[in-house]
């Protein structure tokens, strides 16, 4: 009997997916991840064709690339388009899921509302008929991940800034502590549009070209350790002026993807001679992901990341607060501008008793972080435990779902 559900554990495969409102990350957890966008496109140019996922390496010309989200402010809303992207992400194409042999890892945002719960268990086991499925916070995979690697610490404290939201979530021996959860309404997309209204303002109108946007944003946007310091470069009008950059924009006939243009090669007054669409870009660079840090600069009245993660600790008890001052982790996409670890460490700093240790850390891929947090789980001895197979489920219903998913 023993080798049995031994085999059949083998024979199981387990596919992760970190599901994310901008890109999914996904993989089988004896393979490798893949980040692939987790929308349908509209192009300008063929626009009855829909293109969903990884097509979009498909379109000739993203200019006015119009996006269909499944995600609104941070929650899976839109479950037509969502199916759709599913359909790809599992179908023959890409992932080739045998449903009745795999194990599901999926993620979902915290404080998801019970409707959408019930509408992700019903897809997994109803329609896709998974063998057993597991639903988790990215956070929770985060700090699994890190406290496998460092399993003498007891507590982190997560920060994931991602696209619609950055979430401060403290854990705790990998049970994450409600009382101490923050969220900041600051994420990429809001940087992303910010940084289109700039643009636009000032010098060329770009309202329509989000793709295009963004990718200035990843290829341009740094976070300033003094702020006020780089104000004052970016007002100089010459040279000296070691903010202001041209950045080449795409238009995807000779000139497939935008980039920066070499520093030798600028014209300082005047125009250029060549028939390139040029961006002048000074203070936008670093007051775009300023907002991160200080959200009340346009407007938002909340804290930026440092209060907010001081805030959180706060809220926890006080012989547990220097274990999490000394193990803060990075994750998201927006963690990757330049300079934002260091940024968070002095801010966080400047409002911590100097008789704490602290630390902050940033992984190698903050945006796959999550995932491997998954295929480790996947791999630990009692991850047969933490599911719910899909025979509990037609048993029990949802009820089981509740009782055992910690979310």
């Amino acid at each position: 009997m023993i080798s049995s559900s031994l085999t059949q554990a083998e024979i199981l495969k387990t596919l992760i997916l970190d599901c994310g409102a901008y890109t999914a990350k996904i993989g089988y957890s004896n393979d490798e991840v893949s980040v692939i966008p987790n929308c349908q496109f509209r192009s300008k140019t063929a626009r009855l064709k829909t293109f969903t996922a990884n097509q979009i390496d498909e379109i000739k010309d993203p200019s006015g690339l119009f996006y269909i989200l499944p995600f609104q402010k941070g929650y899976l809303v839109n479950w037509d388009v969502q199916r759709q992207i599913w359909d790809h992400l599992f179908g023959k194409e890409l992932f080739k899921v045998d449903f009745a042999e795999t194990s599901i890892v999926i993620t979902e945002p915290y404080f998801n509302f019970d409707t959408i719960q019930e509408s992700m268990n019903e897809i997994l086991f109803e329609e896709y008929q998974f063998q057993s499925a597991l639903r988790v916070n990215p956070g929770t995979l985060s700090a699994y991940k890190y406290f496998q690697q460092n399993p003498s610490e007891l507590c982190c404290i997560v920060v994931d800034s991602g696209y619609s939201f950055t979430h401060i979530v403290p854990f705790c021996r990998n049970k994450k502590k409600t009382e101490g959860i923050v969220r900041v309404n600051v994420g990429g997309k809001l940087l992303t549009n910010h940084l289109k209204e700039i643009i636009s303002y000032r010098q060329l109108h770009v309202m329509d070209e989000t793709y295009v946007i963004n990718q200035v944003k990843e290829d341009v946007c740094y976070v300033a350790q003094d702020f006020y310091k780089e104000m004052d470069i970016a007002k100089l009008k010459d040279e000296s002026n070691t903010v202001m950059l041209d950045y080449v924009l795409p238009d995807f006939s000779t000139i497939k993807k935008g980039f920066i243009k070499p520093r030798e090669e600028m014209v300082f007054s005047g125009k250029y001679k060549t028939g390139e669409q040029i961006l002048r870009l000074t203070n936008e660079r670093f007051a775009v992901p300023e907002i991160v840090f200080h959200p009340s600069d346009i407007g938002i009245q909340e804290m930026g990341i440092p209060e907010a993660v001081v805030f959180s600790i706060q809220n926890l008890p006080e012989e547990m607060q220097p274990h999490f001052f000394k193990n803060i982790v990075l994750t998201g996409g927006n963690t990757l501008f330049p300079g934002f670890r260091d940024r968070v460490y002095s801010d966080v700093r400047c409002l911590t008793p100097t008789d704490f240790e602290m630390s902050v850390v940033q992984s190698d891929n903050p945006i796959t972080y999550a995932w491997e947090g998954g295929k480790l789980l996947s791999e630990n001895d009692d991850f047969e435990n933490m599911v719910v197979t899909r025979d509990e489920y037609e048993e029990h219903g949802h009820s089981i779902c509740e009782e055992k998913f910690d979310v």
